[in-house]
């Protein structure tokens, strides 16, 4: 091995590999390729407007109560805004769809008489869809403590996860997702 010219370690080709170059730089491999860790979810597959009596309400929806007020003033909103985020909802068959999230755009949708709402199609599967739904739930910090705790052990039960990894899905600590359990 020549050691007059490179140290130990450092790359073959004499090219700054990070340092001085951006963060982009830091995080792409040897080979120049950004490195990307994998997201257990599939991307989003479609956009599309979907008709509401097509959509069924999502079977692990960690929120039990919605406050009517609150529904009543997103209704309003729509009524004058339109929909701003679609929801996002699974494909079970043909015109057949799964809420994922977006169970207040929804009932909101519905109480103001719309008959189509823009929806993202994405594949899941259960254990993914019970996942997504405590995430957005839980990050936006709406679900009390009951909700989360249960929503915590179903995970835990249904998806066969450990407290710990349980916590990297849903981006908090094990002692925070003990303390709930």
């Amino acid at each position: 091995m020549n050691t007059t010219n490179a140290k130990a370690g450092a790359p073959k080709n004499n090219k700054m590999m990070g340092l001085g170059r951006g963060l982009g730089a830091l995080l792409q491999d040897s080979d120049g390729r950004q490195q990307t860790k994998p997201s257990p979810y599939e991307s989003i597959s479609t956009m599309c407007e979907i008709q509401l009596d097509q959509i069924e309400t999502n079977p692990f929806q960690p929120r039990t109560r919605f406050d009517e007020e609150a529904l009543n003033e997103l209704a309003d909103s729509i009524r004058v805004q339109g929909i701003i985020q679609p929801i996002t909802v699974r494909q079970l068959g043909k015109d057949h769809y799964q809420l994922i999230s977006g169970e207040r755009r929804l009932q909101a949708s519905k109480l103001i008489g719309m008959l189509h709402i823009p929806a993202y199609v994405r594949t899941a599967n259960d254990q993914q869809m019970l996942e997504m739904a405590l995430i957005e739930n839980i990050q936006r910090e709406n679900l009390n403590s009951i909700e989360i705790a249960l929503s915590y052990q179903r995970l835990i039960t249904e998806c066969s996860l450990k407290q710990e990894e349980l916590g990297e899905r849903v981006g908090k600590n094990r002692t925070t997702v003990n303390n709930y359990i």
